[in-house]
This record gives C-alpha cells, sequence and structure tokens, in this order.
C-alpha cells in the first residue's frame, strides 16, 4: 500500500509504485496460485466486457449514459474476496465491473445494457439502474453521492438485525466532496454501522483532475473528523486490495464501525462514452497502462512463477471472449419489454 502526498501537482496523477513497497509501507501480501488465476478470470471478464459494451454504444444498440471500468478492475474484484453470502454492494454508475464480481450473469448485464426483457431491471434501468438482490447488489445509482447514505442505510438494517452483515459502499473522488457523504459518515460512526467506504480515486471527477478539486487530495482522512479510520490503498494491485479488503471487513465485522479505504486507481476511457477525456495526455494513460495495468502485472506472475503457461493464458482469453460475445448475441436477440410494462414495478 503506498501512500501519495497531500497536496499533487495540478493534473499530476497520483498513483503508487510499480513497487508496492514504495514509501517505507510493507509489500503487498501474496495470494496463492488459485486465488490469482481466479483474479485473473474476473478482471479479464471485465475488461472484455466493458470494451464490448463500448462497441456495441457505438453502433447504437446500448442508450442513455455508459460509465466504462476499464483499468479499475482490481478494485472490485480485490474488495469481493473478503465477502461472504448476506454482504452488500452499492455503487454510483460506474458500475457494470461491480455487477459482474458480484457474480451477476453476464448475459442479464448486457441485456440491461441494450434495454431488454431479460435484463436484471427488466429493460428499464439501463447501465446506471440495475441490481440483484440475489447476489448482494443493491445498484448503480445516477446521482452523485446518492449511494453513499442507502449504503450506510444497509448498514443500519445489518445492526438492527443483529447479524454481521457488511455492506460495501463505493463512491468516487468527485462524490467525496458531496455533503451527503459526511451525513453519513457521521451517522454510521455515532452508531458504529458495519460499513466499508470504498473511494475509488481514478483522479478525475469527470474531466477535473482531483488536485483542481479537492482542497485536501488524501481522500482517505475525509473521515478524521468524524474519528473514522482511513488508508490509501495500491488500487491497480489486486492483492494489495485483498489485503485491506480482508482487514477493514474484519473490523466491522468485529464492532468498531465503519472504516475508509481509498483506493488509487485509474480509468484509461473517458468519463462516458461521450467524453473524448482531452483534459489529459495520451502519454499519461500509456504509462498508467503500461506499469500499473493490474491485469497485466497479475498475468506477469502467473507466468514467471510457471503457475500457467502462455497456451493456459490464451484459453482463458478465449474462453471469456465467448462468453462475452455470447452475452452480447443474447442481449441483441432478446425482445424488448412490451410497451404495456412501462408502469410495472414502477411506483407512482
Amino acid at each position: 500500500m503506498a501512500v501519495a502526498k497531500d497536496k499533487a501537482q495540478p493534473n499530476a496523477v497520483q498513483r503508487p509504485s510499480a513497487d508496492s513497497s514504495a514509501n517505507g509501507a510493507a509489500p503487498a501480501p501474496d495470494l496463492s496460485k488459485d486465488l490469482q488465476i481466479s483474479a485473473y478470470r474476473d478482471m479479464l471478464l471485465i475488461r472484455r466486457f466493458e470494451e464490448k459494451a463500448g462497441q456495441m454504444y457505438g453502433m447504437g444498440l446500448i442508450g442513455g449514459f455508459c460509465h466504462l471500468y476499464i483499468g479499475q478492475e482490481a478494485v472490485v474484484v480485490g474488495m469481493q474476496m473478503a465477502l461472504k453470502p448476506g454482504d452488500q454492494v452499492i455503487t454510483g454508475y460506474r458500475d457494470h465491473g461491480h455487477m459482474l464480481a458480484c457474480g451477476m450473469d453476464p448475459k442479464g448485464v448486457m441485456a440491461e445494457l441494450t434495454g431488454r426483457t431479460h435484463g436484471y431491471s427488466k429493460g428499464k434501468g439501463g447501465s446506471m439502474h440495475m441490481f440483484s438482490a440475489e447476489k448482494g447488489f443493491f445498484g448503480g445509482h445516477g446521482i452523485v453521492g446518492a449511494q453513499v447514505p442507502l449504503g450506510t442505510g444497509l448498514a443500519f438494517a445489518n445492526k438492527y438485525r443483529g447479524n454481521d452483515n457488511v455492506s460495501l459502499t463505493y463512491f468516487g473522488d468527485g462524490a467525496a466532496n458531496q455533503g451527503q457523504v459526511y451525513e453519513s459518515f457521521n451517522m454510521a460512526k455515532l452508531w458504529k454501522l458495519p460499513v466499508v467506504y470504498i473511494i475509488e480515486n481514478n483522479q478525475y471527477a469527470m474531466g477535473t483532475s482531483i488536485a483542481r478539486s479537492s482542497a485536501t487530495t488524501n481522500l482517505a482522512k475525509r473521515g478524521l473528523s468524524h474519528d473514522i479510520a482511513g488508508e490509501q490503498v495500491d488500487g491497480m494491485d489486486v492483492r494489495a486490495v485483498s489485503a485491506a479488503a480482508e482487514k477493514a471487513v474484519a473490523w466491522c465485522r468485529g464492532g468498531n464501525g465503519p472504516i475508509i479505504l481509498e483506493m488509487l486507481t485509474y480509468r484509461y476511457r473517458g468519463h462516458s462514452m461521450s467524453d473524448p477525456a482531452k483534459y489529459r495526455t495520451r502519454e499519461e494513460v500509456e504509462k498508467v497502462r503500461t506499469d500499473h495495468d493490474p491485469i497485466e502485472q497479475v498475468r506477469r506472475r502467473l507466468l514467471e512463477r510457471k503457475w500457467v503457461g502462455e497456451d493456459d493464458i490464451k484459453k482463458i482469453d478465449a474462453k471469456i471472449r465467448d462468453a462475452v460475445n455470447e452475452a452480447a448475441e443474447f442481449a441483441i436477440n432478446d425482445p424488448e419489454p412490451d410497451p404495456s410494462e412501462l408502469y410495472t414495478d414502477v411506483v407512482r
């Protein structure tokens, strides 16, 4: 885990060194062979799914907004390793990766993106508003920061019911400046609610660098006034995320109240499909891709340790591409909802 400086230079990218032991922090604890292979598969599924979603958006098959998660895959995959059945996940509108990490069927997710009958919200929610209570995923939410009080409410329900379930409540560096976030922090600490607040700091709130939009850029410290502990984590290294997740979830299950994890990560694409991302250089993006890509790091370790061979990697990639293509084909051929369903399940 690496700690970034509080005062970043304008438009500078906060990211940990390629060496997780940078700045004196301990190296990221290793993961077993099986966990690293599983993490590779899960992250690659998210990457390939998002690439396909981007293609389908360009073809006019996906309408409305579409925010891709490419580059941030290690965050959700690493956090999910610490969860058990009954735990909950809630996030904002960059949510496809969270859905897949929770185990939601790619066919149902893609069908929802294309507004089809067998989508997770019956074709009515689209990219930003689908959920699966069965998989413990309580939504993407289109209003910036709106999911934070909701995730806090999930934690309140857990405490009220006397179970040991934990709410993972994700939000971004832009949402970290929203007032409702701090109201939620106060309530969570006051009542010792079992919620892990995960700030996915991908460096740019829409098109504005965090150095230009936040007076303090170490977002892990945002809970200090509420006496909430926080930690910055290398969000590009699934090992570091997994280790931080285990500690944070154990903290919440132990009745200690909320905790904040700031994931230093990066998105390769624009804020949404309509964003040309001219506020940063091509060189900046390529440097992160080359030095810090979360999937490439795991692939390299698997090959260097001879846990898998090049043929195994190709087979994994081919299988995932087939699954994503199958999901796209399913979505394209799934019928659109009948107009008579317009008001079904809608409270008026």
